[in-house]
């Protein structure tokens, strides 16, 4: 296996941010405890290819809602590999469960934005039968799997990313 990445808490003031945008009903206190309550991503098993991100505080879901999730998480990884994200399969099965852009790509260069590369998870409860997805604080919801990529002989990409959802087409 090759040791290509590490995770990071973002700051607490990046995360708290996001929670105020997000959540404005949570309480300074709570947020402060949500970020407290921020776990580094790990494997489950020796064989797992997904890294388990944690919710941070509880959460429920009603079929067809959706939410965004500050995971209070930043990737740093070597270049030429890539981080991608995915519902965890048991939630997939049991609710639908959506990343509402598919798969999270979150690139080596999004590590250094201004948002500190802050992993933000916008979830679907896409049920059809009616069910509510209820997420407890410390329970995981999404996985991360780091892939290594190739470019193209003739690429000649020089841009510096800044941002997060749409930046790197900002030119």
């Amino acid at each position: 296996m090759k040791r290509i990445a590490r995770f990071h808490k973002v700051s607490m003031e990046q995360f708290a941010a996001v929670m105020r945008e997000e959540f404005p009903e949570y309480s300074e206190e709570e947020v402060r405890n949500a970020y407290e309550a921020v776990r580094l991503p790990v494997r489950a098993t020796k064989g797992s290819a997904g890294y388990d991100f944690c919710s941070p505080f509880a959460f429920s879901l009603a079929p067809g809602a959706s939410v965004k999730v500050p995971t209070g998480i930043r990737a740093e990884m070597e270049e030429d590999w890539v981080l991608k994200l995915y519902p965890r399969s048991g939630l997939g099965f049991k609710y639908r469960l959506q990343l509402n852009n598919t798969v999270g790509i979150i690139d080596s260069d999004y590590f250094f934005s201004d948002n500190e590369g802050h992993i933000i998870a916008k979830i679907t409860n896409d049920s059809l039968e009616d069910k509510t997805l209820k997420i407890r604080a410390g329970e995981g919801f999404i996985q991360g799997i780091f892939l290594e990529y190739g470019i193209t002989v003739d690429d000649d990409a020089s841009g510096i990313r800044n941002g997060g959802f749409g930046s790197t087409t900002k030119r």
